[in-house]
């Protein structure tokens, strides 16, 4: 690997100073579904299983979280597209002796929140300022996901637009801010 190729987001884009917003936005996806595959074996390939055969039915899946239990399984919770959830409906009922899982469940009343920057990974207490914004609005987080330019959570959809607002406040992008003004199409 060339020192190029091992630079991280946070080299390619370092924080331009003060003037610089480490969190450029928010962004949100009303069409989420959350899928939970309920007493999978926990032994080492069993998650390659479920994805590879969710794949070979064309379901793009985002967020993963796997948690074990003690009793020697595990619950695999992952996110797609509302549009998919028949294929994994399918593709589950289809594979479960294969798989060897208990059951699952399929949620469709979530949304994703996300908050964007290059600058995050240089910056300290951004993913405390996301959760206490939540947490102070009563908002349940059902799963989160981060990278170095992104925190995501999964929140009921009945509360996204709540959430979608408490982050606008606590960063600092309120509508009430200068906005840019955008040319479409003429270059300016």
């Amino acid at each position: 690997m060339t020192e190029e190729e091992a630079k991280s987001m946070g080299d390619l884009f370092p924080d331009l100073g003060p003037e610089a917003p480490v969190i450029s936005g928010i962004a949100h996806d009303r069409s989420e579904a959350l899928a939970t595959v309920r007493g999978v074996p926990n032994e080492p390939g069993m998650a390659a299983k479920v994805f590879t055969e969710l794949a070979s039915a064309g379901v793009n899946v985002d967020m993963i979280v796997q948690a074990g239990a003690s009793v020697g399984t595990a619950d695999i919770s992952f996110t797609v597209p509302e549009a998919s959830v028949k294929q994994v409906q399918d593709t589950l009922l289809d594979k479960q002796e294969e798989l060897g899982y208990h059951s699952f469940d399929i949620n469709t009343n979530v949304g994703k929140v996300a908050v964007v920057g290059v600058g995050m990974k240089t910056h300290s207490g951004l993913a405390a300022k996301f959760f206490r914004a939540l947490s102070d609005k009563g908002i349940n987080v059902l799963m989160i996901s981060t990278s170095e330019i992104r925190i995501a959570a999964l929140v009921p959809l009945d509360q996204l637009n709540e959430a979608v607002k408490a982050l606008h406040t606590a960063y600092g992008l309120d509508a009430k801010q200068i906005e840019a003004v955008v040319y479409g199409g003429t270059g300016r």
